[in-house]
């Protein structure tokens, strides 16, 4: 083929594996032979609407077949491909397509109203709408207004005929916009080779055969369900199980019914699994391969966990290494606990110091990542993609970490996020894996407060478990002889419910803006 990108791989899989099943989204099936051609076909309705190579395609909806099915299409065509997320405003959006320049939308029916809403001002032209259910579309949007069409009817519409667009693995893939902590998101410009890459690094790393089967309950439009669940699993032609929503329960049923083998999430959702009354009666026989990032696994996590056999790969990485970066072994997971583990197989990790020379084993320094699989560019940023390189190759982070005589890393902090009290430095995360010690605590962040004689100190806000109780003093306590004294906060506020990104990371700029003063 002269396709090389990832829009080749399905053809390939029909080859090798055509009656095996691809995905399963609920009671339906798609086997490798019915999902290559269900992309073919809509490659070709695309092309037809006037995509072309290096146009920009946006998906708005949930997990779907349906989005596994426009990201390939838009690989045959040489297209980049622009997964939104769900939970944005019109407004939101809106801004993301008009900085993308996407000319065409692919958009769940129950989204219909909001992506309608995000079109005003934009260079989006065409519209295909997809029914919940795969094959109703006609029956849940019935009228249509003009450059609108429903998505299987385009798709039945069109020809067969497979495309094969030259595409190199430096030509863009995908564009992910990051969550945006700071003025306006970025564009992470993903090439086809940044996400084969990062593929073959997380099939080597977790061991990945054909026979295993990944159930996916965090949303695809997020850079880690995409490109460290889904699409490693197609490349080695494993089945993927999608799920729309996450329902603990309904998760636990699902690991039985269908011996799923691998789950990805954050410890939130790992947390909430073995907190769920079916827990203990769960049948987890077939899992082998868990994978968390945002944060740590709490101890108590993990021991739930290991107590029913199962053990954790903890991982770290961003949008902008797509997203891999390190992985935690599972036979380590204890004596190197907190840690975010070794480099991916074709990728490295340096720690810089304040001046950017090389910082001493366990040292705490900036974390700068170079690799097959680290974006070059974000889209449309030349003087933010100029600013985030160290010696042209190094992405900086923005994280800060150290090392270990071995080479574990382990995170510190966002450099953002670090406290600066009385000239000490104060990182969060620290503090926070302490304070999640305690058996009461559901969910817990750590801001920075002005305050007169420190400048700054500590607060933490903290969700509890359902029928636990926790005051400041007994928190105090336990934090006592843990921190020095400077780390523990000086006050605290206790929620209902945390703000989140989807997937599932605590958005601390809300709980700045709603506590920080």
């Amino acid at each position: 083929m002269d396709n090389n990108g990832v829009g080749s791989w399905l053809h390939r899989r029909r080859i090798k594996s055509a009656a095996k099943v691809a995905l399963i989204s609920g009671e339906r099936t798609l086997s490798y032979a019915e999902l290559a051609d269900r992309a073919d076909r809509l490659a070709d309705a695309l092309h037809n609407r006037g995509v072309r190579k290096g146009d920009r395609v946006a998906y708005l909806g949930e997990n779907h077949p349906s989005f596994v099915e426009t990201f390939f299409a838009c690989g045959l065509l040489g297209a980049i491909f622009v997964p939104l997320n769900t939970r944005l405003t019109a407004h939101e959006l809106q801004f993301q397509l008009q900085d993308s320049g996407a000319r065409l939308m692919v958009n769940a029916a129950a989204l219909d109203n909001v992506a309608a809403a995000s079109l005003v001002d934009t260079a989006v032209t065409h519209r295909l709408v997809v029914a919940s259910d795969v094959g109703s579309s006609v029956a849940v949007v019935p009228e249509l207004p003009a450059g609108v069409e429903h998505y299987d009817a385009a798709i039945s519409a069109a020809a067969g005929a497979p495309t094969d667009e030259p595409v190199t693995l430096d030509d863009g893939a995908m564009i992910l916009y990051t969550s945006g902590t700071t003025g306006k998101p970025k564009g992470a410009l993903l090439t086809h080779g940044n996400i084969t890459w990062n593929c073959i690094n997380t099939v080597v790393d977790m061991d990945l055969n054909r026979n295993d089967v990944a159930l996916m309950i965090s949303p695809l439009f997020h850079v880690a369900s995409l490109d460290m669940g889904l699409l490693p699993m197609l490349l080695k032609g494993a089945t993927v199980v999608l799920e729309s929503k996450f329902d603990a329960g309904r998760v636990l049923q699902l690991v039985g019914r269908h011996k799923v083998t691998t789950l990805n999430g954050v410890p939130t959702t790992f947390q909430m699994l073995c907190d769920h009354p079916d827990w203990s009666t769960a049948d987890l026989s077939s899992l082998d391969k868990l994978t968390c990032g945002g944060s740590a696994v709490p101890a108590r996590v993990l021991d739930a966990y290991e107590q029913r056999g199962v053990g954790f790969t903890n991982c770290y990485g961003m949008t902008e290494t797509a997203p891999g970066a390190t992985m935690l072994p599972v036979s380590r997971s204890k004596d190197k606990a907190g840690s975010a583990g070794l480099p991916h197989f074709f990728t490295d990790i340096r720690i810089a110091d304040p001046l950017g020379g090389p910082a001493p084993a366990g040292s705490v320094g900036e974390i700068q990542i170079s690799g097959p699989n680290v974006i070059k560019e974000y889209w449309n940023r030349p003087q933010a993609t100029a600013e985030s390189y160290a010696d042209s190759s190094w992405f900086r982070s923005g994280d800060m970490g150290c090392q270990d005589d071995e080479g574990f890393l382990f995170v510190s902090d966002r450099i953002k996020d670090m406290i600066i009290s009385g000239g000490e430095n104060v990182y969060p995360a620290e503090v926070e894996a302490a304070i999640a010690e305690l058996s009461a605590v559901a969910s817990v962040a750590v801001i920075g407060v002005a305050d007169d004689k420190w400048g700054e100190v500590p607060r933490a806000i903290i969700t509890l478990r359902e029928g636990q109780s926790l005051t400041e003093e007994q928190l105090r306590s336990h934090l006592d002889g843990r921190l020095a004294r400077y780390k523990i906060p000086k006050s605290v506020v206790f929620v209902e419910e945390m703000p989140r990104t989807a997937s599932g990371k605590i958005r601390k700029m809300d709980l700045r803006r709603q506590f920080a003063t």
